[in-house]
């Protein structure tokens, strides 16, 4: 991906089929979608690739055990079609988890066996593997960190794990494989009008500060919890919602295992989740309605607080607040149409809708779901053009550095076929002894992966700060010279990165 290339690219074409704002998993799965059916599709991002909520998840693909008890079945089932669909198209991103819910009544043997049975039959023939009942002893030899006073023993069933914003950056690269075109960094200001109907947008390239004017056909909102300032002619039918989910990691040392822990029922009704991550254990997630809408969102310590407290009957050695690596925390769009619903007793399904202006929205969902919000947005604003265009092909469609077999405690799994590449530019030596960032991996996302920044490097091009954000607080120095080696610029420009990036870095630390 070459950002100076693509800039040069809005000046050479006069109408776009569509014009994509935002460039998150939502938006990411609909430009891919639209550009594989042969449309001319420009994405635009205000900041980088996932910065928001998309590289803030739990890092799971997954049908959404917990939506069952609502009788969500038809959520879970799409869900479970999906996570099956990203296995198969990128197998080097997407990995088949053991998650083990351990059991200390033995009444809960039959009433989350009865759920997790349930969740196997949904799966069918996309199944990732049957639920498995455990007694003491085995539990305790797949999960040797567990709490064992009055353990029962455990059930262990299969879903799905990956790294949100590597996933991301797969998905950026296939757009532009497949004849799209990507830009981080661009603004949407407003609709550029004409005839007074919205023929195109406005952007600001926040690199040069240029303002362009973008025409297209069509425009779509996927913008995720800042979509009400998208939405004002709709607002009255729907509203977002935000939703923030808390995570911190620690040592791997607390978890111990490459088997992860489902805690089917937090003290507000909830599910969380002790997984294995990049050679630590991450531990999420909260949701707690919030009005407070920032793309760099501090950590409540009452988040913080809240994950310890849960977490603690299930270890045998649960963390403290001193353990913490690094703390993140991530806005969740849920969909509303009344007032007095709690973010909890939402649903995390999705809805396409095409307001009066002809803009299509793109509103709620979650990861699993990116393709399938994707194609149905196409449909949506297609319509009965769809034999212009054909139909959707990415249920078949794989995705960048599709590699059938990797090993996923490799930390350089993620660039799949890739890695020969990678290895072209550079040094392949670490640079910290806590962290896996090599030379080589910094120069490839500057001309490989439209890295701009220090903390696109640091936060989404590699995971460092989400891994242990001390360390890369005290590496980043050392990677702040070697990009500006890279991109041939001067100390000033690499003062100014280190005094972005580090207040950022800081929201990471408790």
């Amino acid at each position: 991906m070459n950002r100076d290339k693509n800039i040069r690219l809005l000046s050479k074409v006069s109408v776009w089929d569509l014009i994509v704002i935002g460039g998150g998993a939502s938006g990411l799965g609909a430009a891919l979608d639209a550009a594989s059916r042969g449309m001319k599709v420009l994405l635009i991002e205000k900041y980088d690739f996932s910065k928001g909520t998309s590289s803030k998840s739990t890092k799971l693909i997954h049908g959404g055990v917990r939506y069952l008890k609502n009788a969500e079945f038809k959520l879970v089932r799409k869900a479970l079609h999906e996570r099956y669909i990203l296995k198969k198209n990128a197998p080097h991103l997407v990995q088949n988890k053991d998650f083990i819910i351990p059991i200390y009544n033995w009444i809960n043997f039959f009433f989350y066996g009865i759920g997790l049975r349930l969740y196997d039959a949904i799966s069918g023939k996309w199944s990732f593997g049957s639920t498995k009942f455990l007694n003491k002893k085995t539990t305790i030899e797949h999960l040797n960190s567990i709490n064992t006073k009055s353990l029962k023993g455990g059930i262990k069933y299969k879903d799905g794990q990956f790294d949100d914003a590597r996933f991301a950056i797969s998905l950026a690269h296939t757009i532009e494989n497949v004849g799209g075109t990507v830009l981080n960094y661009m603004e949407y200001l407003s609709p550029r009008i004409e005839n007074n109907s919205i023929n195109g947008i406005i952007a600001n390239d926040k690199i040069d500060q240029k303002e362009f004017h973008l025409s297209s056909k069509y425009i779509i909102n996927a913008t995720g919890v800042f979509s009400n300032k998208l939405m004002m002619s709709i607002t009255s039918q729907f509203k977002i919602k935000a939703s923030r989910g808390t995570h911190v990691v620690v040592d791997r040392s607390f978890l111990n295992s490459q088997h992860a822990i489902m805690i089917p029922k937090t003290i507000d009704g909830r599910v969380l989740f002790v997984i294995p991550w990049n050679n630590k254990t991450l531990i999420g997630t909260t949701d707690e309605e919030t009005n407070e809408i920032d793309i760099d969102l501090k950590t409540p310590l009452t988040d913080i607080g809240f994950i310890l407290e849960n977490v603690k009957n299930y270890l045998s050695s649960p963390p403290k607040k001193k353990d913490i690596k690094s703390v993140f925390t991530g806005l969740r769009p849920l969909v509303s149409n009344k007032d007095n619903s709690s973010t909890k007793e939402l649903s995390r399904a999705h809805i396409i809708h095409e307001s009066d202006d002809g803009i299509i929205h793109m509103l709620g969902g979650k990861w699993t779901t990116y393709r399938l919000m994707g194609l149905e947005a196409i449909d949506c604003l297609l319509k009965d053009k769809t034999l212009q265009f054909g139909n959707s092909n990415t249920s078949s469609l794989r995705l960048f550095g599709f590699k059938d077999v990797v090993d996923f405690q490799d930390p350089l799994h993620v660039y799949g076929t890739e890695l020969k590449r990678l290895k072209t530019y550079g040094a392949m030596v670490s640079i910290s002894n806590h962290i896996f960032i090599s030379e080589a991996m910094i120069a490839y996302a500057i001309h490989e992966e439209m890295a701009i920044n220090l903390e696109d490097i640091l936060a989404r091009r590699t995971r460092c700060l989400f891994i242990d954000a001390k360390e890369t607080i005290k590496i980043a120095p050392k990677v702040a010279k070697i990009m500006a080696s890279v991109l041939k610029m001067d100390d000033t420009w690499t003062t100014k990165q280190l005094d972005l990036f580090l207040p950022l870095a800081s929201k990471y630390i408790i």
